[in-house]
């Protein structure tokens, strides 16, 4: 399917998503974040889809947020139940996500990478919630994620001061997963996705949503006790994938994942 702001190149079991408004740093308007609402969504409904890459188009940006030219100039608002970019309200989704940001990652373009499971960055790349420097405040996820990734003082000390970060302080800060030449990018995101599908994709579906919903426990008892009930931890038992693994362990053999 083709979409007016955004591509998505699929190889295998791998999914590309770009954000493609370059001449405007990939910055999103309302219309941007239904069309990757509908992106996501199939993406997350397509069984032969196991992991996905998000990144920007061109070299400059991964995204600046919000289109403050778009909004000020009374264009259009809105966002999809699935939020920014149609990602950051997405709880349900237990297929890894990985942000390969090529550049400016701000307001929002931060809050789409906070929303993935790992960060692949250039040196290069930029990051901040800068939304009080324009009146405004980051509550596409990123006042909620930044403190629970990289603990409360740290995250104040990006959130109140709206600074910029970049790729390696974002190491060190542990948002960041990994760092690499701008030319690199985007080969070290797929070494990450390919990582990823050696695995059995409804272990590691099973596996994103124990930690997501585990963390929302009151307790790691609770946490610990109530990870059976998890939707994919019980599709993982009842799974072809669940046989297959111990199968070829034993025949000294790689297993054959159905992710089923």
């Amino acid at each position: 399917m083709a979409y007016d702001f955004v591509r998505v190149d699929r190889a295998g079991p791998i999914t590309t998503i770009i954000l493609n408004r370059p001449e405007v740093m990939n910055a999103l308007h309302s219309p941007a974040h239904f069309e990757l609402a509908e992106v996501f969504d199939a993406f997350a409904a397509d069984p032969d889809q196991w992991v996905a890459i998000v990144t920007g188009a061109g070299d400059r940006a991964f995204s600046a947020g919000n289109d403050l030219k778009h909004q000020a100039g009374g264009g259009k608002m809105g966002s999809p139940p699935s939020g920014f970019a149609g990602l950051t309200s997405r709880f349900d989704l237990n297929k890894p996500l990985i942000a390969a940001v090529n550049g400016v990652a701000m307001g929002g373009g931060f809050e789409i990478a906070l929303a993935c499971d790992l960060i692949v960055a250039s040196e290069t790349a930029v990051f901040a919630l800068p939304e009080p420097k324009v009146g405004l405040a980051a509550l596409a996820g990123g006042l909620h994620r930044l403190p629970r990734q990289i603990g409360l003082k740290r995250a104040m000390g990006m959130i109140l001061t709206a600074r910029r970060v970049s790729a390696r302080e974002g190491q060190e800060l542990g948002f960041v997963n990994e760092v690499v030449a701008p030319g690199e990018l985007m080969a070290a995101a797929e070494r990450w996705a390919r990582l990823i599908c050696e695995c059995s994709p409804m272990s590691i579906r099973a596996s994103k949503e124990a930690v997501g919903k585990g963390l929302d426990e009151p307790s790691l008892e609770a946490a610990i006790k109530g990870q059976m009930r998890y939707p994919a931890v019980a599709a993982l038992f009842a799974s072809e994938d669940f046989k297959e693994g111990p199968l070829a362990f034993a025949q000294k053999r790689a297993p054959q994942w159905k992710g089923r």
